[in-house]
C-alpha cells in the first residue's frame, strides 16, 4: 500500500473494507458519519416532533434552515459565495426548477446549444420546457470523447438564448473550455448553465471566478453524500430574475400566511424552493461534504490526476483503447478504458468485488477517488487481462446495467 496521506481516510468510508471500490464516479463511498448524521435526524424527529421545523436541536439549523445550511457547506467547495446554493432532490427537478424560471419569449433568440455528449436526462428535461419556437442546436463530438472548441464557439451566436451542457462529460471524463464558452456566451447575450455532476469533488470549480450563470450538480458521486442530493448556483445578480414555474409554499416571503390568492416570491436564494425538503437527504449529505473541505480540492485533483495516469499508463502496456483525454488538464477523475469484450468483462470483474462500471460507446468506467489506492488500480487493469486470458468473460450476457 502506498504511503499516500490521503489513505488514513480510508477508515471513514466501510465500503472499502469489503471489495475494490473504484466508481466513485456513479456513487461515491459512504462516509461512517452519515450513521451519526442520520441519528441525529431521527433523533430530532423523535424528541421535537413537529417543533424540530422552527426550534433549534442541540444548535444545529432547525429544518426549515436545513436547506440553505447544507447549500453553504457546498459552496466553498464550487467557489460560490454564500446564500447562492440551494438542494434539490435531484437533476431533473432542479433543471425543472432553472427552466421554468427563465424568459424564453423572445422571438429572435430562440436557440439552445447542447452537446451529444450530454447526459440525457438534462436535455429530455430542457426539451419538455422550450416552446415551439425554441431551437436545440446540438454540437457532436467528431472522436467519441471530446467536443471540438471552436465547434462549440461557433454554434454560440447572438440568436443564442442559453447554452445548457456537461462540465465533465460523464463517458470520456472530457473538461469542457468553460472559461471560454461562458466568455463567448456573455459577449453575445446568452446564459449559460453546467451540469457539475462528474467535476466537483475532483476537480478544482471556482463558479464565481468562471462568472457562470447557473450551475448544477450532485452530491451523489465525486462529493460522497448519496442519493437525493442536487445543488443549484445562481449568480446573485440573477436571482430576483427569476420567475419559477416548479414552485411551492416555502419559495413564498411569507409562507405561514398561507396566502392563497398571491405569490410573493422571496428575493434569496428559497425563491427557488418548492415544496418539503426531503430532510433525511440534508442530513445525508453532510459527512461527506465536511470531509472533502478537509481533505482538500486541489489535494484530490493532485492524486486523482496521478492514479488516472497510472491507468492510462497500465491500459497502453496491455493495449487496451482509452476513450478518455490523455492530456490531465483536461481530463476529469474518470478513465475509461475499452478492452475486447468490453461489456462481458465488467461484469466479472463485479463478480470479483472488483466494482466499475460500464457505458454503452465507451467501454468500462474506472474511477479511483483520494481513498483508493495505487494497489487497487493496477488490480482493476490486471483484473482485465486474467478474465480476458481465463475466458471468464464469455459466461455473461449482454444486459446493460441502469448506473448513471
Amino acid at each position: 500500500m502506498s504511503n499516500d496521506a490521503l489513505l488514513k481516510w480510508r477508515d471513514e468510508f466501510p465500503i472499502l473494507e469489503k471489495c475494490t471500490y473504484l466508481i466513485s464516479n456513479s456513487l461515491g463511498a459512504m462516509p461512517r458519519g452519515v450513521y451519526q448524521s442520520l441519528e441525529s435526524y431521527a433523533d430530532s424527529w423523535a424528541t421535537l416532533g413537529v417543533s424540530a421545523w422552527g426550534n433549534s436541536y442541540d444548535n444545529n439549523p432547525t429544518w426549515f434552515e436545513l436547506n440553505g445550511a447544507v447549500g453553504n457547506k457546498i459552496a466553498p467547495l464550487m467557489g460560490a459565495t454564500p446564500d447562492t446554493v440551494l438542494v434539490h432532490q435531484n437533476a431533473s427537478i432542479a433543471n425543472s426548477v432553472l427552466f421554468g424560471a427563465l424568459d424564453f419569449s423572445d422571438q429572435k433568440r430562440n436557440k439552445v446549444v447542447i452537446t451529444d455528449m450530454d447526459f440525457p436526462s438534462d436535455i429530455y428535461v430542457l426539451r419538455r420546457w422550450l416552446p415551439d419556437h425554441m431551437q436545440v442546436h446540438m454540437v457532436k463530438t467528431e472522436d467519441g470523447i471530446t467536443i471540438d472548441t471552436q465547434k462549440m464557439l461557433d454554434a454560440i451566436d447572438e440568436n443564442t438564448r442559453l447554452v445548457s451542457i456537461s462540465h465533465v462529460l460523464f463517458r470520456s471524463a472530457y473538461i469542457m473550455p468553460v472559461e471560454a464558452i461562458v466568455e463567448k456566451a456573455h459577449a453575445v447575450g446568452a446564459q449559460v448553465v453546467f451540469n457539475g455532476y462528474h467535476s466537483i469533488g475532483v476537480i478544482p470549480v471556482d463558479v464565481s471566478a468562471m462568472n457562470v450563470d447557473f450551475y448544477i450538480g450532485g452530491v451523489l458521486k465525486w462529493m460522497c453524500g448519496g442519493p437525493g442530493g442536487v445543488f443549484m448556483y445562481v449568480r446573485p445578480d440573477l436571482l430576483t430574475t427569476l420567475e419559477p414555474k416548479v414552485t411551492g409554499w416555502m419559495s413564498h416571503k411569507t409562507p405561514f400566511t398561507f396566502d392563497v390568492e398571491n405569490l410573493e416570491w422571496r428575493d434569496d436564494n428559497y425563491r427557488l424552493m418548492n415544496g418539503t425538503p426531503g430532510i433525511a437527504s440534508l442530513h445525508a449529505i453532510q459527512p461527506g461534504v465536511d470531509i472533502l473541505a478537509q481533505v482538500g480540492i486541489e489535494n484530490i485533483r493532485e492524486k486523482s490526476i496521478r492514479q488516472t495516469s497510472l491507468i492510462i499508463a497500465l491500459a497502453d502496456e496491455k493495449g487496451y483503447p482509452v476513450i478518455s483525454p490523455r492530456d490531465s488538464a483536461v481530463r476529469g477523475g474518470t478513465v475509461t478504458v475499452n478492452p475486447p469484450h468490453a461489456y462481458e468483462v465488467s461484469r466479472e470483474l463485479l463478480a470479483r468485488n472488483i466494482k466499475i462500471d460500464y457505458r454503452e460507446n465507451a467501454g468500462i468506467r474506472v474511477a479511483p477517488h483520494f481513498y483508493n489506492t495505487d494497489d487497487e488500480v493496477r488490480l482493476a487493469i490486471d483484473g482485465i487481462t486474467d478474465i480476458l486470458a481465463d475466458g471468464t468473460w464469455q459466461r455473461h450476457s449482454q444486459n446493460v446495467d441502469f448506473v448513471t
